[in-house]
């Protein structure tokens, strides 16, 4: 069994690139806030994001200058309201973020498409709306067995895909719990894959649950040990939820000068994730999970 643990410095620095297109994933949960922060500390430039729903952590990464392009099909803090480094870039004159914009079933398809090895996906969700208006990539295409006109988007294979997980082995075993994205998906469509978690565990650990095995080791290059790495979301069974980050966020971001004390102080400002955390005394004790333990299954043989 490969042993594919290093730390988050050494996987960004060996598998992000400047111009590539970079997917952190997460739907409200398990969103790798810590790698993000690690690809801004790293100066990383030219950045295609994809995401179905960017919130805080590409806000931040657009603040930093790190990326030229956005794919996406909803952008905002969640709950709250705008991302303001976002609106800024797109509503500048010239703009400085290029928009790919799609229903939140066209990225899904997008990623399933590039995880198939297909060139595209077929879909319905367009007709009745102006989004085919305002992205020429979203085309149409008869079925073969009825006739029927279809949408069709083009598959996304990203560079490199980011998932936190809660649980992974040395050889990159990823097990998540809790509610999903298309943290699977994406990682089968993508070219080198990274993997954040709350712990290391045993091979023996994963065996004993196979089902919880969301990606398979053989499609992950690195495993990061992260603990909290997902903070402001939160990861089911370890912590909750920072609500009062993210309310607290929206004044912060209006305003550039407190946007760049923030990346300051907690991005540029820390060495690593640990580094963030003793600069937030008090988070452990605030938001961590208390044990809700499920019952167990039989797997006899």
């Amino acid at each position: 069994m490969k042993n594919k643990v290093v730390s988050m410095k050494e996987a960004v620095a060996a598998l992000v690139h400047d111009g590539d297109t970079v997917v952190i994933e997460g739907f409200t949960h398990l969103i790798g806030f810590s790698a993000g922060h690690e690809i801004i500390r790293q100066g990383r430039k030219n950045l295609t994001l994809a995401r179905l729903t960017p919130d805080l952590i590409y806000d931040q990464m657009i603040q930093a200058g790190a990326a030229k392009k956005l794919i996406f099909s909803w952008a905002g803090n969640p709950g709250v309201g705008s991302l303001h480094a976002f609106r800024r870039a797109v509503e500048a004159r010239p703009a400085r973020l290029e928009l790919e914009e799609y229903s939140h079933f066209g990225m899904v398809a997008r990623l399933s498409a590039g995880a198939a090895n297909l060139p595209f996906w077929p879909l319905r969700n367009y007709q009745g709306t102006d989004i085919p208006k305002a992205n020429p990539l979203i085309k149409s295409v008869a079925c073969p067995f009825t006739g029927e006109e279809l949408a069709a988007v083009p598959a996304l294979r990203p560079d490199v895909t980011i998932v936190h997980a809660q649980r992974a082995d040395k050889s990159g075993n990823t097990q998540v719990w809790g509610l999903l994205g298309v943290q699977k998906e994406a990682a089968f469509a993508s070219q080198r894959v990274i993997v954040t978690v709350e712990e290391l565990v045993d091979e023996a650990v994963i065996r004993q649950d196979p089902n919880r095995t969301l990606i398979p080791g053989l499609q992950v290059d690195a495993v990061v040990v992260e603990p909290w790495g997902a903070h402001p979301s939160y990861a089911q069974g370890f912590y909750d939820r920072d609500n009062d980050f993210y309310a607290a966020w929206d004044a912060i971001a209006r305003d550039e000068g407190s946007f760049k004390k923030y990346l300051d102080e907690f991005v540029y400002g820390v060495k690593d994730r640990a580094d963030y955390m003793r600069k937030n005394p008090g988070l452990c004790e605030r938001l961590a999970a208390k044990p809700r333990v499920c019952a167990g299954v039989s797997y006899g043989y």
